[in-house]
């Protein structure tokens, strides 16, 4: 891995898990793999937070994370690629990201199985894991939009690999014409590539939730959905934004192990992600490591998504 900077966010609060905690270690295991010199860690509360009246579970300590976020990426080398810790670990990247270039020149692609598009009003949980992309269109309590020459408009934004949709989603997507791409799409890199030429950006910032993958080809994460992306399927269309597009930025979260063994079972995935995403371009993809199960082609999201419980813990 070469070129880019690494931003280790092991934050579990934006997370509506009883697991939540298994973040901070899911973080963990994939910094031991990530060269120490170029890696920086952001020091997460321990503390759960309070919601202070925003209808977001553990608002001050997601505030607190993101401007200690926000600092750091200030200090580092672009393209930077963030380590979760739970989906809003990035929202700082992903605002700097955008903040500092051109207007109107940043795609985001979000791949995740669940679009992460409530606003408060909308989410059944009240876990900002499932508002992240609502926020940095600007629709969110202060603190946690984005804002100014951060915010991100409906049409620089892709959704890749999304299958499970609240209604409230559902209706904002139908709203705003939000390109959503399904897992069969993915299997095809040109797809993506095409609509992400068709928002006019020149750079891409490339968000993964792990969820997005197959849950037969990846045991540690929280909110698995049937019917998913295979790795190298992920891996190839990576590749393919990297070979048409200045990476902007890249994350890489809600990986959420049961154990360390656990852990060591799923990085040969996750190291091959990271390879797509920093490696050299134009060596043989290959195949990913613990593949497993089909991907259906499957077809509209249905209506069930990263928000189905409750917080854990009430603030």
């Amino acid at each position: 891995m070469s070129g880019a900077s690494f931003l280790v966010v092991p934050q579990w609060q934006g997370s509506g898990s009883s697991r939540a905690m298994r973040l901070i270690d899911g973080a963990e295991a994939i910094r031991g793999d990530l060269p120490a010199a170029a890696t920086t860690v952001v020091p997460v509360p321990a503390a759960a937070g309070e919601s202070l009246g925003t209808g977001v579970h553990r608002f001050s300590a997601l505030t607190t994370v993101r401007d200690a976020a926000t600092a750091e990426l200030m200090l580092l080398d672009a393209p930077v690629v963030t380590i979760g810790g739970d989906c809003a670990a990035d929202l700082a990247s992903v605002q700097h990201a955008v903040a500092v270039a051109e207007p109107g020149s940043v795609a985001l692609v979000w791949f995740d199985a669940h679009a992460d598009i409530n606003d408060v009003g909308s989410s059944p949980s009240s876990a900002f894991h499932g508002m992240v992309v609502r926020a940095l269109l600007g629709d969110a309590p202060d603190g946690l939009a984005s804002t100014g020459p951060s915010l991100l408009s409906p049409a620089q934004v892709i959704l890749a690999g999304t299958r499970a949709l609240d209604d409230g989603e559902s209706a904002y997507i139908d709203e705003t014409g939000i390109r959503m791409l399904g897992p069969a799409e993915l299997d095809d890199p040109a797809v993506l590539v095409a609509a992400v030429e068709a928002t006019g950006a020149t750079s891409v910032y490339v968000h993964i939730d792990l969820d997005v993958l197959d849950p037969a080809t990846i045991s540690g994460i929280g909110y698995p959905e049937p019917f998913g992306v295979q790795p190298e399927a992920l891996c190839d269309a990576v590749r393919a934004l990297r070979g048409r597009f200045e990476l902007a930025g890249a994350a890489i979260t809600e990986f959420a192990p049961e154990s360390p063994d656990a852990a060591g079972r799923d990085m040969a995935v996750i190291l091959r992600i990271l390879g797509a995403l920093t490696g050299r371009l134009g060596g043989g993809a290959g195949g990913a490591a613990g593949a497993g199960g089909g991907s259906s082609t499957g077809g509209a999201a249905r209506h069930l998504s990263t928000d189905p419980r409750p917080a854990d813990d009430a603030s």
